[in-house]
């Protein structure tokens, strides 16, 4: 089976668009591939699923243990021909910027499946040996076995590759050329979503046939085969209770392990649209809000007033009901869109959501209860992140965030029934799934 590690020195290397290339062309050479990625990100795996038809999958070792990585691999890689594991930010990477733990490097070392480095060879040559040398010297096991040069010209890929295999030891396999008709646009937290790529079908076809041509499949394929993953059995008990996900255009950052960790202990999930819908799903136990972009659907969400209500009323009656960022925006009084208008939300909760120009309270934390509430208990500390440019006037008080330089602050609003904040949850391997689960439960059975 072909494994590895998508990697990169730095962010800004291409590592989405040679991701995308790699898995459409593994695609059409029949291997079956499955994608992951690594860190706390929602829109890569979008491209991913988008390349795909299938799941992808976030392996993070902030969030999780090793054991629990290793088994979300090993389960959702077992049976296919290929797994590409795309990396994030540079190769080594971690915590807090200063620390290799929850790198790629990390990910790579836990998993001990080789690296293929991306590398973009834009203003330097024989200086990119120097320092690729210098990333294979600085961790013993390095992990790294070959190169992919993006977004290289054949005339410098015939120049560079010899002099890199050279100096650095490492098998170059390959290049992608620039491809402006296949450019994948950003907006303020990254990527666009794949749903929003003018033709993104299109450009996935230029990508991966662009592969097929200019890769070494052979030497690639030397590399990179690796013994199977043991295939990890999970059975999905009967559903005990229905719980209804926002998923739209404005509420799309779920990750897939929260999702399948609520149906392994008993959720039947209801797909429902804060967008489009005038209701929400019937009979259901439970109210997952998960974040996305509601900052550019503002005047959509405000416009459907049944929707509003109908949420306003649901959590207000009790209803057991999860709000991460921009589901937590959602709740609050007023929103504004990127022009500064304000409109009206669901007003369950005090808050303004307001444009903050930046990237606000941005990366890794710890959040600790400071009370009992549905999903914690007083004390329960559990990673989390942030990824925002958009603020509250009330971020509640009820949890503490602390990142790994020292700073905290105030977070969130809990109760008997309600979870709602910035800090996204990462629920596998947690407590959190079968608490949502039994409070649902709780709720349809107690229910008038």
């Amino acid at each position: 089976m072909l494994q590895l590690v998508l990697a990169a020195p730095r962010s800004g290397s291409g590592k989405t668009t040679a991701a995308c290339a790699l898995l459409a062309a593994l695609q059409a050479r029949g291997a079956q591939p499955c994608a992951f990625k690594a860190g706390p990100d929602y829109i890569d795996p979008m491209f991913h699923r988008a390349v795909l038809g299938v799941e992808s999958h976030n392996l993070d070792l902030f969030f999780s243990t090793p054991a629990t990585v290793c088994g979300l691999y090993a389960r959702h890689a077992a049976g296919h021909g290929a797994a590409v594991v795309e990396g994030a930010m540079g190769y080594y990477d971690g915590l807090g910027g200063v620390s290799d733990t929850a790198s790629v490097w990390h990910l790579a070392d836990t998993l001990g499946l080789p690296v293929l480095l991306v590398v973009r060879p834009k203003g330097a040559s024989l200086t990119l040996a120097a320092e690729l040398r210098g990333l294979l010297a600085f961790r013993t096991p390095h992990h790294l076995a070959g190169i992919l040069l993006n977004d290289c010209s054949e005339n410098l890929y015939n120049l560079l590759a010899p002099m890199l295999e050279k100096e650095t030891g490492l098998p170059v396999v390959g290049h992608l050329p620039p491809l402006p008709e296949a450019a994948i646009e950003s907006r303020h937290l990254g990527l666009k979503i794949a749903a929003e790529i003018e033709d993104l079908q299109r450009k996935i076809r230029i990508l991966g046939d662009s592969a097929q041509k200019t890769i070494d499949w052979p030497r690639f394929t030397a590399l990179f085969d690796c013994p199977d993953p043991a295939a990890v059995p999970c059975t999905l008990p009967p559903a005990k209770v229905r719980i209804a996900v926002a998923r739209d255009a404005a509420f799309c950052f779920t990750y897939a392990e929260t999702l399948e960790a609520l149906e392994e202990n008993g959720a039947e999930l209801c797909f429902f649209s804060p967008l489009q819908d005038a209701a929400l799903p019937t009979d259901i136990g439970g109210l997952y809000l998960p974040g996305g972009y509601p900052e550019l659907y503002a005047v959509q969400l405000a416009a459907n007033i049944a929707m509003r209500a109908a949420v306003k009323t649901a959590v207000q009656s009790g209803l057991p009901t999860v709000a991460e960022c921009g589901g937590f925006l959602y709740l609050g009084q007023t929103l504004q869109d990127a022009d500064g208008s304000a409109y009206p939300m669901a007003g369950v909760l005090p808050g303004q959501g307001v444009r903050g120009g930046r990237l606000v309270r941005f990366g890794y934390a710890t959040l600790t209860a400071r009370a009992d509430s549905m999903l914690f208990a007083a004390g329960d500390a559990l990673p989390v992140h942030e990824f925002h440019h958009w603020d509250s006037t009330a971020n509640g008080t009820d949890f503490t965030a602390a990142k790994a330089n020292g700073r905290s602050w105030a977070c969130g609003f809990a109760n008997a029934h309600l979870y709602a904040g910035f800090p996204h949850l990462y629920w596998a391997g947690t407590p959190l799934p079968c608490r949502f689960v039994a409070a649902a439960c709780h709720y349809k059975k107690e229910k008038p």
